[in-house]
């Protein structure tokens, strides 16, 4: 009767796309790794190789093993939903978190003392530092956004996924890139552009894969049966796209050849200064603030079953938001050889970003009006609504940094340190730790965490982590920038660069203890989650259709 039935099964066009799109790479990898004129790109070359193989292995088994029936878009009336892809991204989330933090936690304590460099090239503070900047931003954070992003556009929109294979492409072909990226930087490659370090070939593959998710995100919102689109999927949108256009031109390259790893940027001088921090500050704006906003407009109305306080302000929040922060890049370029009018308009447009940024924070934090008392009680609320908190304070901390006057003194120390962490660990870490502690029991049909309790330690760990830390390097940078500037009756500098060192060696080690709390809390996370998925109490699945969150106005 299979046999039967599998007589009749034909290849679909996208597995036979996407198998002859991998036959083609792979064999290109082969060839490209015997020819390579360095190392590291025949080692990449080979891993493109083999991850080409395990892919289409993968390809021919699900062709074989499915029904001759593709799974229907509903059943009974209701969204098939895919959830497969979810689980996969929620989980490789909860591992690269892990990863990213325990690497940071590696380099903050090299910091301290530098002797933990074993004067070992491939663990060196230069290499292992990009490795942990993407580990967490990246892996562990654009992994976040692809699993939340895939659960929300199908929940809101009630449709299934877009595609059968294209959200795995994108999850796995996502996942390629951070591996790729990283052993890249182990092994020296980079091209030296804060948050685009990557390569060339690396870079080529991200905008594929990154054009896909476009695609697959698209499809999705135009079979909607909500005639509604949420504001979240416009946060959504508006990450997806303003990234590919901020990578694909701050990436613009020559490679050296094909068969080398190394390439030549077009840009030179001032004009790629201006594009590498029109690139920096709005991966920031779209990657980590956009994305994330996404995830408070969806999962803290959700978790506090209250609808968005104002669904008008929310508009507003979007537009505002997505219009000013594309100009806010020349901040970063004060005092440099930049045009002084571009630096003041960086600056006017940092300044102008405070009424978006806490307009949305007021409206993710009065969404719970009526429901503070859920505070006491629900410690994976407790961490989102921190997270909210932490948005509004970096976001006012980072226009006030963006003034000429306070920047002359905060550039370049770590104060600059402590406000990109308190951004990245308060806001960007809470959200996402919140997002997943939602989506494990909502996935695996589980009735709650294995443990409200293991949340609060995670919550309670991690909160004196984060102010160890970002309290620590504010004064540590503002001591660092007072020192540099600090000049004698005679008018040379009473301090030399080596005494600015020796006098943060306190604040680094406050800083590694800060660091070593957070990791110590992720892993109690990642414990928590995969006892949830393992033994947590089951919950038979309802087959609701689950619309769209209810705007408030």
């Amino acid at each position: 009767m299979s046999a039967a039935m599998n007589s009749h099964k034909t290849m679909t066009i996208g597995e036979g796309g996407l198998l002859a799109f991998i036959v083609v790479g792979g064999l290109t990898s082969l060839v490209v790794a015997g020819r390579a004129l360095d190392t590291p790109m025949q080692i990449h070359s080979f891993i493109f190789a083999l991850a080409a193989v395990l892919a289409g292995i993968a390809v021919l088994k699900r062709y074989y093993d499915r029904p001759a029936e593709l799974p229907p878009q509903e059943i009974d009336g209701l969204p098939n939903y895919n959830m497969g892809i979810v689980k996969f991204l929620t989980v490789i989330s909860v591992f690269w978190g892990v990863v990213g933090f325990l690497v940071g936690l590696i380099i903050s304590l090299q910091l301290a003392w530098p002797a933990l460099n074993f004067d070992f090239e491939y663990v060196a503070f230069s290499r292992l530092r990009p490795v942990h900047t993407s580990a967490v931003i990246f892996a562990f954070g654009g992994n976040v956004l692809l699993a939340t992003s895939f659960y929300v556009v199908q929940k809101t929109c009630r449709a299934r996924l877009a595609g059968e294979l294209a959200p795995w492409f994108v999850a796995i072909g996502y996942n390629l890139f951070i591996v790729i990226a990283a052993t890249g930087y182990v092994l020296g490659v980079t091209q030296s552009k804060e948050y685009a370090e990557p390569e060339w070939y690396a870079d080529l593959w991200l905008t594929i894969v990154w054009v896909v998710y476009l695609l697959v995100f698209l499809g999705t919102l135009w079979k909607r049966k909500e005639p509604h689109i949420y504001v979240a999927n416009w946060f959504y949108l508006a990450f997806i796209v303003t990234i590919a256009m901020l990578h694909i031109v701050n990436n613009l390259t020559i490679p050296v050849s094909i068969f080398s790893s190394k390439s030549v940027i077009v840009w030179s001088g001032i004009q790629d200064a201006m594009v590498q921090w029109w690139y920096g500050h709005n991966a920031v704006g779209f990657f980590l603030t956009a994305g994330f906003l996404a995830i408070m407009y969806y999962f803290i109305p959700k978790r506090a079953e209250r609808p968005v306080y104002s669904y008008r302000l929310s508009i507003v929040h979007f537009w505002s938001l997505i219009f000013i922060y594309i100009w806010a890049g020349p901040h970063h370029l004060h005092y440099t050889a930049v045009p002084q009018w571009a630096q003041t308009l960086g600056m006017t447009f940092s300044i102008m970003l405070w009424m978006p940024s806490w307009g949305g924070m007021i409206n993710g934090l009065m969404t719970l009006s009526g429901a503070w008392d859920k505070l006491r009680t629900d410690p994976v609320l407790r961490m989102m609504v921190v997270s909210v908190a932490f948005y509004g304070m970096s976001t006012f901390e980072g226009p006030l940094m963006s003034v000429r006057a306070v920047n002359s003194l905060s550039h370049y120390t770590d104060w600059t340190i402590g406000h990109v962490h308190s951004g990245a660990m308060g806001w960007v870490g809470y959200i996402s730790f919140g997002a997943l502690y939602c989506l494990v029991p909502w996935l695996w049909n589980r009735k709650a965490l294995y443990s409200e309790k293991l949340v609060s330690w995670h919550f309670w760990l991690s909160t004196i982590g984060i102010v160890l830390y970002i309290t620590s390097m504010w004064v540590a940078g503002i001591m660092q920038g007072l020192m540099w500037r600090a000049y004698t009756e005679l008018g040379f500098l009473q301090f030399a660069f080596i005494e600015t060192v020796e006098a943060m060696h306190p604040f680094y080690v406050i800083r590694a203890l800060g660091g070593l709390l957070f990791v110590l809390g992720s892993f109690v996370m990642a414990y928590n989650i995969y006892m949830t998925i393992r033994h947590g109490e089951r919950e038979e699945p309802t087959r609701e259709a689950a619309p769209g969150m209810v705007p408030a106005e």
